[in-house]
């Protein structure tokens, strides 16, 4: 787990080294929710146009019988509704790893997951540098044990905007 956390510290030190462009705007922060145990995602988005931006959600789960971290990417188009407020929908994919702890009692003790992701939600940019937002994503199972089933996730967001 250290390991992956190390990955994860590296991944987003170099997305945040990518030199900004003028039309470009950057949000790192958190997501908070709750899916199948992911509580709480370090959460980044990529302005790429001026409709569209590209969403990085890394999470991780300690859970009494199990401990599992994902990451999710979804391509998302935003429309304005009026001033700081937009709403936005998007599409993606989620992939992540599980282990059961010791005394788990089961068919498998570990392995890969992936997950096709949805994602429908509205934010408000306060005019300084802080964007909060309400989503909704569900999450459909595509490969392993762990992500078999649909899950559905409503998450509040809490994003520092920088350029």
């Amino acid at each position: 787990m250290k390991n992956l956390f190390l990955v994860a510290v590296v991944f987003f030190s170099f997305i945040l080294s990518i030199e900004a462009q003028d039309i470009s705007r950057n949000a790192l922060g958190l997501r908070l929710g709750n899916n199948d145990g992911f509580g709480t995602e370090i959460s980044y988005q990529r302005e790429l146009g001026e409709y569209n931006r590209l969403e990085i959600d890394l999470g991780f789960r300690d859970h009494t019988n199990s401990d599992a971290f994902k990451l999710s990417g979804i391509y998302q188009w935003v429309w304005n509704i009026d001033g700081g407020f937009n709403w936005y929908a998007g599409v993606g994919a989620g992939l992540g790893n599980w282990s059961k702890k010791s005394g788990f009692v089961g068919n498998q003790d570990d392995g890969l997951f992936l997950n096709l992701d949805g994602n429908v939600g509205i934010e408000y940019n306060f005019g300084i540098p802080l964007l909060i937002s309400l989503d909704f994503r569900p999450e459909f199972g595509i490969m392993g044990d762990y992500g078999n089933d649909t899950n559905i996730d409503l998450a509040l967001s809490l994003r520092y905007l920088f350029n």
